[in-house]
């Protein structure tokens, strides 16, 4: 069996791109929280309705890349704001160390984040990871001239007076959106995709590639072949758009695959949910999963309770900890009867967990 983790989400509560964008992209007419809010409801149209070829969930972190140059960031700025800024997830490095040697599962960490604040989590958390796959970001080797950076902060200005695009629940076409979404959707296109290749700043979203949709997937494989593990022995955590494609795989494969306060994205694809305000229902899960294999854990997510906990021998001292948390512990089988309602309830508990304006990104 293999362990296998986003980051932000089920280790960390930060979106670093979202605060990295907030703390570097300001100014009288520019807020980097509105601004990266309107990109990432760009890139769930891209990657969840239109499906553009070449275009994958999570590229958002290229697209700022441009932006978060003009206003000043560089590799220096970025190491120490990450490392300084990190939030993570209660009782994580308990959960994650107790997975490692208590029940001898190698972990992996696959995380959309760029490197400088993986790294940093890795470092602070002192856990083992077999391997960690993130987005390689090098900015400082790249060249913005002046009057590219003047465009670009007028069309950060011109971004942030748009609204986010919304999209309706089981939407499946563009035709579906509000007329004013459309509008911002194309006015988007054209600023990304006709304005910005004829500048020398597009080189960064050529040449940067995001870990997130097809690329955990290559991930995955990865680790698989390297070890010689199917994908049926992966337990995968996800929470979000970037990991839909990874939960799909490791469930049609008869892996273990789980939601972590999850938006609906990761709720429609995952086969549990679990919504905590701490990681510990993860090492459980995991537990069970290895000693009893995929219907066990699946059944223990239907019917959450001590008795059934305890039935299945889980360590005492975790089934104590997750019945005693301040806010309650919830833990479901999906089934497509119970998703609409799972997923409304995840989306609300993360925005409590994470915080409003993190918790409603995609």
């Amino acid at each position: 069996m293999r362990y296998v983790t986003d980051g932000e989400g089920p280790v960390t509560k930060n979106d670093n791109a979202y605060e990295l964008s907030k703390y570097y992209v300001k100014g009288e007419r520019v807020d980097g929280g509105e601004f990266f809010t309107v990109i990432s409801s760009y890139d769930d149209v891209l990657a969840y309705i239109v499906k553009r070829e070449n275009y994958k969930a999570g590229d958002t972190l290229k697209l700022i890349l441009p932006f978060l140059k003009a206003y000043g960031a560089t590799n220096k700025g970025i190491i120490e704001y990450s490392a300084a800024n990190i939030l993570l997830m209660p009782k994580v490095e308990e959960t994650l160390l107790y997975i490692h040697r208590r029940l001898k599962i190698p972990t992996y960490m696959i995380s959309t984040s760029y490197e400088p604040y993986v790294e940093a989590v890795r470092s602070l958390l002192k856990i083992p990871f077999k391997e960690v796959y993130c987005t390689k970001l090098d900015l400082d080797r790249y060249k913005l001239p002046e009057d590219e950076r003047q465009v670009l902060i007028k069309l950060s200005e011109e971004i942030c007076s748009m609204n986010p695009i919304k999209i309706p629940l089981g939407a499946q076409s563009l035709q579906e959106l509000s007329e004013g979404d459309r509008q911002t959707f194309r006015r988007l296109d054209e600023i990304f995709w006709k304005i910005m290749p004829e500048m020398e700043a597009y080189k960064i979203i050529q040449e940067v590639n995001p870990i997130g949709g097809s690329e955990k997937v290559n991930a995955i494989r990865n680790i698989c072949e390297s070890t010689g593990t199917s994908v049926s022995e992966l337990m995968y955590v996800g929470d979000s758009i970037t990991d839909v494609e990874a939960l799909r795989v490791v469930k049609e494969a008869g892996g273990l695959s789980v939601s972590f306060n999850g938006n609906n994205y990761a709720v429609f694809e995952a086969e549990i949910a679990v919504l905590s305000p701490e990681a510990t229902p993860l090492a459980i899960l995991a537990e069970v999963f290895k000693k009893h294999g995929l219907q066990a854990a699946l059944r223990i997510a239907e019917d959450w309770s001590e008795k059934t906990l305890r039935s299945q021998g889980v360590n005492r001292r975790l089934v104590e900890r997750v019945f005693t948390t301040t806010i309650p512990v919830k833990v479901y089988r999906l089934r497509d009867d119970s998703r609409d309602q799972v997923s409304a309830e995840s989306s609300v508990y993360r925005k409590t967990v994470r915080g409003e304006r993190v918790g409603a990104l995609g």
